[in-house]
């Protein structure tokens, strides 16, 4: 990570964290030690270590060797940005292969790993990565699949100490696709599917046996799987409202519409974003019927200087009643993607455009890309295709600007609170340390969140282990020299209060202990 614009360096961050959890660390944990031991260790008996960034752009970790994650290199970090971690899933883009591993990440504001979760097999991505609410409770969900042109997956929903709860599937022999899975109030599942149909093109300029990639809509009981309800673009949308030709290819499925995202509208019905039609459709959630159009060829509101879209993603509907959507913009005729908030008059069926949010120096993103309303009122915008994300305050001031490394993208991007408690233990690693009667200690939790500082005991055995003292919680992975003449080192995290959070198991210099991957349920 480098800092490049404006905000407080890594290093003053650093010195702050230590002034303000060493002395509550000191203070409330030196009664507490394992196998009986009471007493703190003498003084300068640990001292954290500096963490060197990474010399490329991926992490490596004493700790955890099997954790690569890309780095994010932050380009401006100001004041008023929303509170919360930032979600992304790491992925390649067409043709490319970026540095580091593939899987949903949380990084803090600081754009260092919280958690990581590495797909295992190298050609599947994970996409739309997020917290959302089920059964009253936050969880973390995302689709994953193959690497395919059109979404042929499942969805994970995991609770708060990342244990899998279940997996969704589509219903009715369909195969879940990437774009969207939102979990509604009800505790059902929106989703998209992309189906091919045979279909007459011949009034398009395609052939008359020609084959078309139709979206679908679905609405999943979670519990049950039982599919509740179903909508198919073909039956409401023609061919002709796509701003595509067909393929010249008659084995390849026609995307005319290239359905993006789904939401539910105050009213309950739905709006559904098509990116290939340029519009925004609201759906009666009952009937399947299309109520309006919103853009494309077919527009039912007159649009107004500003508000007209092209190939745009992710249309939501913000609390004060204006719709937000990002704009990916047209290749050679764009200049840049932006996300913009449009009013809908819909008694005058008028849009207007209230708002823009646009990259100073500049972003076109060809694919993918999302905007978020954050509590806070401001826009936190993922730029899909040009690996980063963004924050603005509500009047259109950039606020946080950031960027994963070249050949690595993320479909969305967003900013949740989010507390972390995983149930496997810290991961932990010894060794020679930098000078001579020292060892060198580094410990790390994935996904933790609530650590503040890392308690380092030391002995001549397992059940014999006293205090040595205290360092800071730096980063994903926390690094100490300890000096010690025990052969057996343990590390404890401690929270802001300095209560006990979790434990490694001793071990001597020269081992390392990680947490066994956990079986995945069914």
């Amino acid at each position: 990570m480098r800092e490049r614009g404006g905000g407080v360096s890594d290093a003053a961050i650093t010195r702050r964290r230590f002034l303000r959890i060493s002395a509550v660390a000191l203070a409330g944990t030196a009664a507490g030690t394992a196998g009986g031991v009471a007493g703190c260790g003498p003084p300068g008996r640990v001292r954290p270590l500096h963490q060197p960034r990474p010399e490329g752009h991926a992490w490596a970790f004493r700790s955890r060797p099997d954790l690569r994650p890309p780095t994010v290199d932050i380009a401006r970090r100001g004041n008023g940005t929303a509170a919360g971690h930032v979600f992304v899933a790491p992925k390649n883009g067409p043709g490319e292969t970026g540095p580091g591993q593939r899987g949903p990440m949380i990084v803090d504001g600081e754009g260092l790993p919280v958690w990581f979760h590495p797909l295992s097999d190298g050609d599947e991505d994970a996409m739309d990565f997020k917290a959302q609410r089920y059964r009253g409770r936050s969880v973390v969900t995302w689709w994953q699949g193959p690497h395919t042109a059109y979404g042929q997956g499942e969805y994970a929903i995991l609770d708060g100490s990342y244990q899998e709860i279940t997996r969704v599937r589509a219903g009715r022999g369909y195969r879940g696709d990437l774009h969207e899975f939102l979990i509604t109030t009800g505790d059902t599942a929106l989703i998209t599917i992309y189906e091919p149909v045979p279909y007459d093109l011949s009034p398009v300029g395609g052939p008359k046996d020609g084959m078309v990639a139709e979206g679908v809509v679905q609405e999943i009981d979670i519990e049950t799987g039982k599919v509740l309800f179903e909508w198919h673009s073909l039956e409401h949308v023609g061919v002709e409202e796509s701003y595509y030709p067909p393929p010249t290819d008659p084995a390849e499925p026609f995307d005319y519409f290239h359905i993006n995202s789904i939401e539910v509208d105050t009213d309950g019905n739905l709006l559904v974003s098509a990116r290939k039609t340029s519009a925004t459709y609201k759906i009666d959630r009952g009937s399947g019927g299309v109520i309006w159009r919103l853009d494309g060829k077919k527009s039912d509101f007159a649009m107004e200087e500003g508000t007209r879209t092209r190939y745009q993603h992710d249309a939501r509907r913000r609390p004060d009643g204006t719709l937000t959507i990002f704009d990916n913009g047209e290749e050679g005729v764009s200049e840049r993607s932006r996300a913009v908030v449009v009013r809908l008059d819909e008694a005058a069926m008028r849009a207007s455009l209230v708002r823009e949010y646009v990259q100073p120096w500049g972003r076109f993103c060809i694919t993918q890309g999302n905007m978020q309303t954050l509590p806070n009122g401001n826009a936190f915008v993922g730029w899909g295709s040009e690996p980063g994300f963004s924050e603005f305050h509500g009047d259109g001031q950039l606020l946080f600007d950031a960027s994963l490394p070249a050949g690595v993208e993320s479909y969305r991007a967003f900013r949740f609170p989010w507390v972390g408690g995983p149930k496997d233990e810290p991961a932990v690693a010894a060794e020679p340390g930098p000078t001579s009667g020292e060892i060198s200690v580094h410990v790390s939790w994935n996904g933790a969140t609530e650590v503040a500082s890392w308690e380092v005991l030391a002995g001549p055995s397992p059940d014999r282990l006293k205090t040595l003292g205290h360092v800071p919680r730096d980063g994903f992975e926390t690094s100490a020299a300890a000096r010690t003449d025990g052969p057996y080192v343990r590390v404890r995290a401690l929270d802001h209060r300095g209560r006990t959070l979790g434990e490694s198991r001793a071990i001597r210099p020269g081992e390392r202990v990680r947490p066994v991957p956990r079986p995945r349920s069914s």
